[in-house]
């Protein structure tokens, strides 16, 4: 028979409940100290020390590359290289993403289970990727400032990328520069105006984060395309999300200095609308079993209280009442947590 895992605080509820149950003689010493031997505890958790270390791993990197480039010693030697034209910056660029793909995939073939490691050198190549089209187009521009062709063009490239070598990383940052451009052509068409058809940023982007969820959504059951299922779901709920939330306190105003004099309650229906949303796809969470769904909308509607809580009472509360409220808010919304993580550990074990 196949012991469970669990971890320590279940392990600790389950010996409680057997300790109970024989204590009161619901089930005899032999039965308690057979089911005792059922499961195990959870040793560390590996993985996920190896996830986050790999993760610092790259932030540590990224800031270390941040120092390096103002070091004086690295200026002058920048200086010498200022004139290295362009186009062999993105040759460079192009030759060391090629090679950190080919042994990303190399990696992959001989060591499948070091996944973050492999995940690491990926997100390398993809960097590499990036500055070699942003050179390119450095080299080929003809003056004309629409760079959001770049964007495009990363488009296809890392979309043909991770549709051969299957890595939902690499379709991530499809999905970005899908983004990128979606916003950067539409402010090259409107000559960098504050509205597009109307629209300031977050409204368009709105309008992209449902069109990306909705292409998810009519895609999801293509045998090509189930792979990228759930990151493309997960990044337009995002878009989606993120600009409703903004939308929340700047409406549909482009300018800060338009936005700045309006009184915040004068927007209350962005916040109608955006509540509308988080409510509506909590619900259908709830209804359809889906995880995504139930755990981005009951995300962004406490975002979203906690937001228009600090909006309309933060200049006229007083400030010790005005932390109660919040303490108290948070105790409540932890035991309500709280309860609902034992009932499904409960569950889970019956």
């Amino acid at each position: 028979m196949e012991k469970l895992d669990l971890d320590k605080q279940e392990s600790e509820f389950l010996n409680q409940t057997i300790a109970h149950w024989e204590k009161e003689g619901v089930i005899e010493k032999a039965v308690a100290d057979k089911l005792r031997t059922t499961y195990d505890v959870k040793g560390f958790d590996w993985m996920r020390l190896a996830k986050y270390s790999f993760w610092i791993a790259l932030i540590c990197g990224a800031t270390s590359f941040g120092w390096f480039i103002i070091d004086d010693a690295f200026l002058n030697y920048i200086k010498k290289l200022y004139y290295t034209p362009n186009i062999v910056i993105a040759i460079i660029s192009g030759i060391a993403a090629a090679g950190l793909f080919l042994w990303e995939r190399r990696l992959k073939r001989i060591s499948p289970e070091k996944v973050f490691s492999n995940e690491a050198v990926t997100f390398m190549a993809v960097l590499f990727t990036a500055l070699c089209i942003a050179y390119l187009g450095k080299a080929l521009d003809n003056g004309s400032g629409h760079y959001s062709i770049l964007f495009l063009i990363s488009v296809f490239v890392y979309g043909i990328l991770a549709w051969n070598m299957d890595s939902r990383l690499i379709w991530l940052f499809a999905l970005i520069s899908l983004g990128s451009w979606f916003g950067s052509e539409t402010g090259y068409q409107t000559h960098w105006g504050y509205y597009f058809l109307g629209m300031n940023y977050p409204l368009r982007f709105v309008l992209f984060g449902i069109l990306v969820v909705t292409a998810g959504a009519i895609l999801k059951n293509k045998a090509w395309f189930k792979q990228f299922a759930d990151i493309t779901y997960i990044t337009g709920l995002l878009y989606l999300f993120l600009s409703l939330w903004f939308l929340s306190f700047f409406g549909n105003y482009a300018n800060f200095d338009q936005w700045w004099p309006v009184k915040q309650i004068t927007l209350f229906y962005w916040g109608i609308i955006a509540a509308v949303f988080f409510g509506g796809f909590l619900l259908y969470g709830l209804k359809n079993n889906d995880v995504i769904a139930r755990e981005f909308g009951i995300s962004f509607l406490i975002i979203l209280i906690y937001t228009k809580y600090f909006e309309y009472f933060w200049m006229n509360t007083n400030k010790p009442l005005f932390f109660a409220i919040l303490a108290v808010s948070f105790w409540f919304i932890g035991r309500k947590a709280e309860k609902i993580w034992n009932v499904r550990s409960a569950k889970s074990k019956d």
